[in-house]
């Protein structure tokens, strides 16, 4: 399980470009950039390398895409990442908003059968504990028929079904107010010019920021009694 500097970058490159494709789009090099908090020469350079090694294919102009090689190496990382997780917070009861981290350190260092071992051990859980959706053991990703919360209209409600892309601070602070996948939420007021957002989850009212709200995932539910059998 031996790794060093350069591979876990070019694994988090991988990874990062997955999280960020929507429908086969290429990813922009300075979204990318942006996201792993490096500079668009730096992510250039990068993409680069990947290009030669056969991982990325690269459009000018566009942004990158994941080859089939790459895309088996970045699925491989996150299926390893989401059992770190499962087993961090299920079985060392590691707090929610801290397995996170935990999980970005061991990922590089963990090879498949490792990670098989893990998803056995656990009972091949379908998720990570903030909800998104995990790889199976050939890298196949299952649709998730949900949209973020800045996409509800006011009156519009439904379940909370993920957190992505998740982070520390983000998972503290919907921690406190125990905003996690499986709790029923209400838009009830949205505030104009970009204000926040008032969801009311079970008899609370949160006032979240655009920003925040961008990262809560929601499986809407048809009618308010609909949401409140998921309570």
């Amino acid at each position: 399980m031996k790794h060093n500097s350069f591979n876990e970058s070019i694994e988090m490159y991988l990874k990062t470009v997955t999280e960020l494709t929507v429908e086969d789009d290429p990813v922009s090099i300075s979204s990318l950039a942006d996201r792993l908090g490096v500079s668009t020469v730096s992510a250039n350079e990068m993409v680069h390398r990947l290009k030669e090694r056969g991982l990325l294919e690269h459009t000018p102009y566009k942004g990158v895409n994941l080859t089939t090689s790459g895309k088996r190496k970045a699925t491989a990382l996150i299926r390893s990442h989401h059992m770190w997780e499962c087993f961090l917070v299920e079985k060392l009861n590691i707090p929610w908003e801290q397995a996170h981290d935990s999980a970005c350190r061991l990922e590089h260092a963990t090879d498949t059968a490792v990670t098989e071992a893990l998803a056995s051990f656990l009972n091949h859980p379908q998720t990570c504990p903030h909800g998104n959706i995990t790889p199976d053991v050939d890298g196949n990703l299952t649709v998730v028929d949900d949209v973020p919360l800045t996409e509800l209209e006011p009156g519009e409600s439904g379940v909370i079904s993920r957190i992505y892309p998740e982070s520390t601070l983000l998972l503290e602070y919907l921690a406190t107010r125990k905003l996690k996948p499986g709790r029923p939420l209400c838009v009830e007021e949205i505030a104009p010019f970009n204000g926040p957002i008032m969801a009311r989850c079970c008899n609370d009212l949160h006032p979240l920021g655009q920003e925040v709200a961008a990262h809560i995932f929601i499986k809407k539910t048809e009618t308010l009694s609909d949401l409140s059998q998921e309570n």
